[in-house]
C-alpha cells in the first residue's frame, strides 16, 4: 500500500525542496513531484542546473507541501539517482504531458530522474481544532518525534495547562502533553516553574 502522505505530496505536486550547496549554504526550490509508486517519490532536474550538482554532491533533501485546506507535510530522506534515464523520463513525461511543453522532443533527455525511497514524514493540519499532528516513516528510515514532554519532576502545579495554546495538556492523572495536537510553540517549556519540561527528539 503506498505511503498516504507521498500522495498527498503528488496531489499537490509542486513542493518545495532543499539541499545543501557546495559552500554550506541552504538552498530551496519549488519542484514537482512526477510521480508516486513503490514506497517512492520521483521528480527530475536538468543537468546543468546547480540543483543537480547539489543532489550528486549529497543526497539529503528537505520537501515541504501545504494542501489548500491548510494541511502541511514535511519530508527528510535521502534523493537516489536513478539509473535507465531515457525510461524513467519517459514515464514521466507520460504522466505529465505539460512536461512536452516545457521540454519538446528529444530535449526531454537532458533531464535526469531521481527517487526518494526512504524517509520521515511529519504531517501537520492547522486547519483542525485543535491542531493535528502526526509522524510516519517511509523506507529504512525511522520517524523522528519532536516537541516537548513532561517529566516525573513534574509537581502538578497546573501551570502549563493554562498557559497552552491548544489545551492539549492532559491532567487527568498526571500532566501529559498530548502530542498529537501539540503546536511544539515550547510555552509550557518556558513557564514551567521547576523545569519539569524537555525538549524531545527520538527516534521511534
Amino acid at each position: 500500500m503506498e505511503n498516504k502522505y507521498l500522495n498527498i505530496l503528488r496531489e499537490i505536486k509542486s513542493v518545495s525542496m532543499s539541499t545543501v550547496s557546495s559552500d554550506g549554504m541552504p538552498q530551496a526550490r519549488i519542484i514537482d513531484v512526477m510521480l508516486v509508486e513503490n514506497q517512492s517519490l520521483y521528480f527530475c532536474t536538468a543537468r546543468g542546473k546547480d540543483f543537480y550538482a547539489e543532489l550528486l554532491e549529497n543526497n539529503m533533501v528537505a520537501v515541504v507541501g501545504m494542501t489548500k485546506n491548510y494541511q502541511m507535510i514535511r519530508l527528510s530522506g535521502k534523493a537516489k539517482h536513478l539509473s535507465e534515464q531515457k525510461l524513467w523520463i519517459d514515464k514521466i513525461f507520460k504522466n505529465n504531458p505539460i512536461m512536452n511543453d516545457v521540454y519538446p522532443g528529444e530535449a526531454r533527455y537532458i533531464l535526469e530522474p531521481f527517487c526518494i525511497n526512504s524517509g520521515s514524514i511529519e504531517y501537520f493540519d492547522i486547519s483542525s481544532t485543535p491542531v493535528y499532528r502526526e509522524y510516519d516513516s517511509f523506507g529504512n528510515m525511522d520517524s523522528i518525534m519532536k516537541g516537548f514532554e513532561i517529566t516525573g519532576d513534574c509537581i502538578s502545579c497546573g501551570i502549563c495547562a493554562e498557559n497552552c495554546p491548544q489545551h492539549c495538556i492532559d491532567s487527568k492523572s498526571k500532566y501529559m502533553i498530548q502530542q498529537q495536537h501539540c503546536l511544539h510553540c515550547g510555552l509550557c517549556y518556558e513557564t514551567c516553574p521547576v523545569k519539569a519540561i524537555k525538549r524531545r527528539t527520538k527516534i521511534c
